[in-house]
Parts: C-alpha cells; sequence; structure tokens
C-alpha cells in the first residue's frame, strides 16, 4: 500500500513526557531559582538566565540527549519551553557559553536541587532479619571519551581514554545521591574521604528514619574510608587480600567458619573473625571481618586437581547480621553496575560534550537530576499498574523502557481559549498511564 505524506497544520509533539518531568521541576522551582543569583564574569545582566540555561539542558538529557546542538531542535517550539518553564530557550552557543563561563558555579546549586527531588520520592530499604537499612552504593565507573583531547581524559583502570567519575547511589531502585568527575588517571581511592563526608550530609538531610547502609568494592579498602562512617551508620566494605597468604586464611576459615560441602571435591567455609585496626587520630578499634573461602580438590567435571586451589573473599563490616546475610548484602551491591549502564546508555552520558573539565563536572550534576526525574517517573508509573498496558513485575523501571514508553509519547499540542492541550492518541497504549501520572505527579 502507498501513503500520501504531507505536512498538516496541527502542532504535534513526540516529546509528551516531557511534560511529567516539566511537572515535577515545578516543585524544585525555589531551589531552580537561585541559580539566576549567581553572577557569571562579564555578564552582569544577561538575556536568558542562568535557571533557563539549565532547565533547558536538563530537557535535553531527559530526553536522552547531551549534545549543546540538539537545543535547535527545540528552540521554535514553544511546548518545550512551557513544559518545562523556561521564559527564553537559549541557542546551542549560548548553552555552551554559558555552562563555561559558570566554571562550576552551578555545581554546588544542581546538588541542593538533586537533594530537593530525593526528598520527594520514596526509598527502598534492604530488609533483613535483624532490621532494615537504607543502602549507599559508592563505585567508580570510567567513561570512554578515547580519541578526544578533553582536559583530565588520561588511561583509566579499565585500558582506555577517558574519566573516573565517582558516584553514590540511594535506595535499591538506584537514585542518584551524589556524583564527582575524576580524572581518568586518578585511584578510585583518592578523594573518597571527602566524597563520603559530602554524601553522608546529603543522606542526613533527607531525614531516612533508618541506618545508612554503605557498600564499596575492595578499590575502596582503606581504614580512612570506615572512619569517616557517621555514628550508627552501617558498612560493608570488601577487603583489598594485597600480599595475604590464602594458605593463612584457609587456616583461619578451618578454625573459626562452618564448612558446607556443595558437591564432591568442593568445601566453602563461612565465618567471621576480627582484626585490630588503626582508624586515625588515636582510634585503634576491634573491627569484625566476614569471610568466604573456598576450597576446591577437583573441578565441577570430576577432574582431580594436582593442588588444592583456593578462592578467599573478605568484608569489612560492623553488621551483626550472619555472615550469609552479609555476603548477600554485598552481592546486591553489583546492581549498581546497572545504573551505570543506564547512566551512559540509556541517557548517552557517556562521551561528555564540552573540552573544559570544570564544565562536563557541571554536565555530570545535571545528569544527576535528569536521571532521578527519569527514575521517578518509572517508579511512579509502577505504582499504577492497573492502567499498564503490559504486566511489570521487576521492582524498578529501567530508563530506557521510560524513555521509550513515556518520553517519548507523540501528543497533539493544542493552544485555545488561554488553555494549552496535550491530546494523546486514542489507539496509544500507554495514554491512559500518562494521564494519570500526570495528575499523580
Amino acid at each position: 500500500m502507498k501513503f500520501e505524506i504531507r505536512i498538516g497544520r496541527e502542532v504535534i509533539e513526540s516529546n509528551a513526557g516531557l511534560a511529567l518531568a516539566g511537572k515535577i521541576l515545578t516543585g524544585l522551582e525555589r531551589e531552580v531559582k537561585r541559580l539566576d543569583d549567581i553572577e557569571i564574569p562579564g555578564m552582569l545582566e544577561p538575556r536568558i538566565g542562568n535557571g533557563d540555561v539549565v532547565r533547558s539542558y536538563v530537557g535535553l538529557l531527559v530526553l536522552g540527549r547531551t549534545n549543546y546542538e540538539d537545543i535547535e531542535l527545540f528552540r521554535q517550539h514553544g511546548y518545550f519551553r512551557r513544559t518545562l518553564g523556561i521564559k527564553r530557550v537559549p541557542s546551542c552557543e549560548t548553552l555552551r557559553q554559558r555552562l563555561d563561563a559558570s566554571a562550576g558555579r552551578f555545581d554546588a546549586v544542581l546538588q541542593e536541587v538533586n537533594v530537593a527531588l530525593l526528598g520527594q520520592v520514596k526509598l527502598t530499604p534492604v530488609r533483613t532479619n535483624l532490621g532494615q537499612y537504607m543502602p549507599v552504593d559508592v563505585d567508580v565507573s570510567p567513561f570512554d571519551n578515547s580519541g578526544s583531547r578533553k582536559e583530565g581524559v588520561g588511561r583509566t583502570y579499565k585500558g582506555e581514554d577517558g574519566y573516573a567519575p565517582n558516584f553514590a547511589y540511594l535506595g535499591t531502585e538506584g537514585h542518584m545521591l551524589n556524583c564527582e568527575l575524576r580524572p581518568g588517571t586518578q585511584h578510585c581511592q583518592k578523594g573518597t574521604p571527602e566524597f563520603l563526608r559530602e554524601t553522608f550530609s546529603f543522606a542526613e538531610r533527607l531525614g531516612l528514619g533508618m541506618p545508612v547502609l554503605l557498600r564499596m568494592d575492595s578499590g575502596n579498602d582503606a581504614a580512612e574510608n570506615i572512619a569517616r562512617c557517621p555514628p550508627g551508620c552501617r558498612y560493608i566494605v570488601k577487603r583489598n587480600l594485597r600480599r595475604e597468604s590464602l594458605e593463612g586464611w584457609l587456616a583461619v576459615a578451618k578454625t573459626h567458619g562452618a564448612a558446607m560441602q556443595p558437591r564432591l571435591g568442593k568445601t566453602v567455609y563461612l565465618g567471621e573473625c576480627t582484626r585490630r585496626v588503626d582508624l586515625g587520630n588515636g582510634r585503634v578499634e576491634e573491627l569484625r571481618i566476614v569471610f568466604e573461602v573456598t576450597e576446591r580438590t577437583s573441578l565441577a567435571n570430576g577432574q582431580a586437581l594436582l593442588m588444592p586451589k583456593l578462592d578467599v573473599e573478605t568484608w569489612w563490616t560492623n553488621l551483626k547480621e550472619s555472615p550469609a546475610s552479609v555476603i548477600e548484602l554485598y552481592h546486591e551491591h553489583g546492581t549498581s553496575e546497572q545504573f551505570h549502564s543506564e547512566l551512559k546508555t540509556d541517557m548517552g552520558v557517556e562521551r561528555l560534550p564540552s573540552g573544559k573539565f570544570a564544565t562536563n563536572g557541571t554536565v555530570l550534576r545535571a545528569a544527576m537530576v535528569g536521571f532521578n526525574l527519569l527514575r521517578r517517573i518509572g517508579q511512579e508509573l509502577l505504582a499504577l499498574p492497573d492502567v499498564l498496558p503490559v504486566a511489570v513485575t521487576a521492582g524498578r523501571r529501567r530508563l530506557r523502557s521510560v524513555l521509550q514508553d513515556l518520553m517519548y509519547l507523540g501528543c497533539r499540542y493544542v493552544r485555545t481559549a488561554r488553555r494549552h492541550l496535550l491530546n494523546l492518541g486514542a489507539n496509544s497504549p500507554w495514554a491512559r498511564a500518562c494521564v494519570l501520572l500526570y495528575a499523580r505527579l
């Protein structure tokens, strides 16, 4: 069948979900307005306010766009401007120049906006037989920016040129609590104690009402990180064995651990012990270590080994949970890798747009706000199971699904009698969900 394609007079928009993000930003107007109070050198009275510049870029980010040039697609569209509460949409040149000129001055306000946003969401803790904890997962995830000469780009631990930003995610859904752009060559531990102090202050302001559970991998096995944990904070930090003897840990496991034999030729020891650690400033404490030592004398296919093979994993923790529960809680820390993937692939925030390090740091902070806007939309959507066109059993909606199902939803934009209407298609499976979600937000 052949179609006749023509250009009509109706205003058709392909981003109906932008209205959802705009409504959430409306509730953060007090924090966003503080951007207009920031003075930029050489710009006494800019025609376009800082708040409009940042709103415009966050609008691009929640649509999975990071390039400055993409703002030109929306400059002449009243829909984009109205949904985000923007007076003037900047050009790509203004957007680039303003972010460069800010030199990181927007970062603190963007963090305040993010904390206010997280104060509006429902966070889900992890629960055990002994209580419940609000997880804070801290991890570094390299950004591949190879082939560029951007400031701060260097060889990361993954063997590629890029940045090595640090992230802190809150709750089991993975809301981003804090982030910090770092040069690619920076070791993951450098600057982490200061990052933790800032992260804990943000968590404290949210009034979580339960202990925070800090989870970090072996790259952050340092006494100063544990020393930064405030009173009442729980932690699980994977230990770096460094030069510790595997045979020595096998002896400890046989003495203090409980043995299990999943199959013939494989023995797993679970247990705990303590070790005195100097935390600095004269603090020497007895810290708990949970261990899992695996001894294999044969392979799964029955082939015997000439020498036993040892695998040793140990963790620092102050939890009173059983060793098996502590290990399971740490394994859930691996979900943060999915959060990194959503930021880098779903939102496209990996190859940062600027050649200046400070500007890219601001871009990352703006991306954190966009990330949490999409996360909130996805989680609020799960609270409407009766109107979803597909069955959703997961406890977290991936950002890619939010973008495809809601943010890119087609609509007709109508202005009539001083009213602004969005008419969704009658055959759109997500139309009803979008209407109810807008009312819910």
